[in-house]
């Protein structure tokens, strides 16, 4: 009974590993014939004319800012924490140098007036100290008196867009009036790409070429953002569809050049925007001005 049981198992075993093995074969023929029409699919997609070029105009344009130069107002709430923190700075604070000369010269001075002293000469070094101190901290005092902090608004340079010195406790974003079309716009300073250059030297090349010089530090080699427009239909063309602006991020590094009262070039801030841009391209720079 054990023999025939035996004979019947191995006959299953060889069954199942030769069907395995066909099915292995059939799949494995199938996967090649399927990867090599993928391929050929893929080489006739590829088999176009070397000459062709892309039907959008690319340009590049930079978004400069001037960092704010002084610090904005406090508001209620942060007026308050500040003194706060203040107040718990002075209670959990060391004393300064300048703090303990004069403890050492309070106890030179009692000693003095109790007598307690060695020589004259130690009496005449302590009343020498004594008053070196106090005329060091009146000299503080009368330079403190003295002492006229600059003017935090300056209302006419404020209503002046072609200053750099209006909204010191704001960020400012540079604007260019371009030819577009047959249309003058503000938008930001942008020039057209050129073969052989990449679009981060595109953006220098547009901020290069404004009428005032400003030196910048660009922040990255990769876009932060783009904005693509379509050409109406009338003017549209197989190898021209519309432009795709490719946005670079860039700070002033200095104060700028002087303001040119005829030069095409506004310093606005965020919330002045509206004014100036249209909204679809303002909603693209909305997204990465901070």
């Amino acid at each position: 009974m054990a023999a025939p049981c035996k004979r019947m198992a191995s006959r299953c075993v060889l069954q199942f590993l030769s069907g395995f093995s066909r099915t292995a074969v059939g799949n494995a023929g199938v996967r090649l014939f399927s990867s090599t029409s993928a391929c050929r699919v893929a080489l006739q997609a590829k088999a176009v004319p070397g000459n062709v070029t892309s039907p959008w105009t690319l340009m590049a344009a930079v978004c400069l800012q001037r960092l704010p130069v002084i610090t904005a107002d406090y508001s209620p709430i942060e007026q308050q924490f500040k003194e706060l923190m203040d107040q718990m700075e002075f209670e959990k604070s060391m004393l300064s140098d300048h703090e303990l000369r004069l403890l050492e010269d309070a106890e030179r001075l009692s000693r003095r007036q109790a007598e307690d002293y060695d020589s004259d000469e130690e009496d005449s070094h302590k009343e020498q100290d004594i008053m070196m101190t106090q005329d060091l901290e009146d000299s503080w005092e009368q330079r403190l008196k003295d002492f006229q902090p600059a003017e935090r608004v300056n209302a006419d340079a404020d209503k002046d867009l072609t200053s750099l010195e209006r909204c010191l406790a704001d960020s400012l974003l540079l604007l260019a009036e371009q030819q577009v079309g047959g249309e003058k716009m503000w938008l930001l300073p942008q020039t057209q790409w050129q073969k052989g250059e990449t679009l981060r030297q595109t953006a220098e090349r547009a901020l290069a070429s404004l009428p005032a010089a400003f030196k910048a530090t660009f922040l990255g080699n990769a876009p932060c953002g783009v904005y693509k427009y379509k050409l109406p239909k009338a003017a549209r063309t197989e190898s021209n569809v519309g432009t795709k602006v490719f946005f670079f991020k860039a700070i002033l590094s200095d104060g700028g050049p002087p303001a040119a009262p005829n030069a095409s070039l506004l310093w606005v801030k965020k919330d002045e925007l509206q004014r100036y841009l249209k909204p679809a391209y303002m909603m693209k720079v909305e997204h990465f001005l901070v």
